[in-house]
C-alpha cells in the first residue's frame, strides 16, 4: 500500500483536492494519505490481459470495465470528515449506470466486480482491510478477485444473497474462472499470458 504521509492528515475533501492535482496516485484511509507503490511487469501484464479478456465479452451487454485510474469510495459521504476510504482497484466492472461521488466523475460508488492483482507490498492490505471495507460499504459489489503474480491462481470471493461471502479458487493454465454476475469467463492461460513466474526453489 505504500508509506503513509503524516503531513497529509486531512479530510476527504482535502484529499480529493490534492489527488486531482497530483501526478502520483494515493489512497485515503481515515484521514491519512498513502502513496501507492509502482507495479511490476507481471502485475501490469496481468491487468492488461484481464482487461483485454473482459472488454469484448462485456461490449454487447450492460456492464463495462474501468481502469486502475478510477477511484472507488467505500463508505458514506463525509466531505468534512477525516473518516472514510478512497482507493484504487486494478480493474473494476460496473453493471448498469455508473454512479459517482461528485461532478468530477472520477470516484466510483457502485462497482459490481473488483479485481486486485497481488504484490508483496499490498497483499496483506488487499486481503484484509481493503476487502473488509469493500464488503461492508459497497452494496453493489458481488465479486472480488485476487490474482496471484507468483503462480497461475485466481481467488474468487462471491457475495451470497444473505450477505455472506463464498470463497473458491482456480489454479493452473488449463483452468477457467466463470463469473456469473457479469456473464464472463476468464481463461487462466490468457490472464497469465507472457507472465514470468518466480523460479521454484529446489
Amino acid at each position: 500500500m505504500g508509506i503513509p504521509q503524516p503531513r497529509h492528515f486531512c479530510t476527504a475533501d482535502d484529499y480529493l483536492a490534492l489527488e486531482r492535482q497530483s501526478e502520483e496516485r494515493h489512497q485515503f484511509v481515515d484521514g491519512q494519505i498513502y502513496a501507492m507503490a509502482g507495479e511490476s511487469p507481471e502485475h501490469s501484464t496481468i491487468v492488461c490481459n484481464a482487461t483485454a479478456i473482459l472488454v469484448p465479452q462485456l461490449r454487447a451487454g450492460r456492464c463495462r470495465t474501468f481502469s486502475a485510474n478510477m477511484k472507488i469510495r467505500s463508505g458514506a459521504e463525509q466531505r468534512d470528515s477525516r473518516r472514510g476510504f478512497f482507493s484504487y482497484a486494478d480493474l473494476s466492472v460496473v453493471c448498469g449506470e455508473p454512479r459517482f461521488h461528485d461532478e468530477h466523475r472520477d470516484v466510483l460508488l457502485n462497482p459490481t466486480m473488483i479485481i486486485e492483482v497481488l504484490s508483496p507490498s499490498t497483499e496483506a492490505f488487499d486481503r484484509g482491510e481493503k476487502f473488509q471495507r469493500y464488503a461492508a460499504h459497497l452494496e453493489t459489489l458481488s465479486d472480488y478477485l485476487l490474482v496471484s503474480t507468483a503462480k497461475p491462481l485466481i481467488e474468487h470471493f462471491r457475495r451470497r444473497p444473505a450477505g455472506q461471502w463464498l470463497y473458491s479458487s482456480v489454479e493452473g493454465p488449463e483452468s477457467r474462472l466463470e463469473v456469473e454476475s457479469i456473464g464472463c469467463s476468464l481463461p487462466l492461460a490468457e490472464v497469465f499470458e507472457r507472465v514470468e513466474f518466480p523460479a521454484k526453489e529446489e
